[in-house]
């Protein structure tokens, strides 16, 4: 928003648009979510459509609405892998010995939870059970920008789930338990963030 009115000062016009698809994006789709005056976002809407899959292109509002929308969509995102990751924690820690990557893929087939970050977890998983490529995974999250932002904007709201998910960020800067290990395995699976090894 502090661009647009700078560069609006000088007469030129400025869009934002938030990217999701992760370093798959090419292979799996990814969408755009603009930003932008409407006159301007439709004059330029010929790039937005080439750039994006079918259907996935939106403006989504004003200046920085692009990038707010994409924020709001980590947020959810991060709620989303802490549950997955809770959930096989949940059955790492049975008495079962239950094939963590064999559940994720079958969970994908007709499931009410099937989605791409578990299909994500499926092959992460594929060929072993988790807990032991996960033993050599630092939990540690690095914090970015992002974060700081939604935390404000959640902070005026009740959002319990992406709370919970971003304090579960500032938490896995302490010790080292199984469900993070998994969180940052699936972050290094859908966007090529780093995984940092346990020293």
């Amino acid at each position: 928003m502090r661009r647009a009115q700078a560069l609006g000062a000088r007469r030129l016009e400025y869009v934002d648009a938030g990217t999701s698809g992760g370093i798959w994006g090419l292979q799996e789709g990814y969408c755009l979510m603009v930003g932008g005056k409407a006159d301007v976002c439709k004059r330029l809407e010929p790039i937005f459509l080439t750039l994006a899959p079918q259907d996935g292109y939106l403006r989504v509002g004003d200046h920085g609405a692009g990038h707010y929308v994409k924020m709001v969509h980590n947020a959810i995102e991060c709620g989303l892998m802490q549950a997955y990751a809770e959930g096989f924690e949940l059955m790492h820690e049975s008495e079962f010995k239950i094939d963590l990557g064999a559940v994720a893929g079958l969970w994908n087939h007709g499931s009410v939870v099937r989605s791409w970050l578990l299909e994500l977890a499926a092959r992460a998983g594929r060929g072993w059970r988790f807990a032991p490529a996960l033993e050599g995974i630092r939990r540690r999250i690095p914090a970015k920008d992002a974060g700081r932002c939604t935390r404000r904007s959640i902070a005026a709201c009740r959002c319990r789930s992406l709370t919970a998910a971003l304090f579960t960020r500032f938490r896995s800067r302490d010790d080292n338990p199984f469900s993070e290990r998994l969180l940052a395995a699936l972050r290094n699976q859908f966007g090529g963030h780093a995984v940092k090894k346990s020293s």
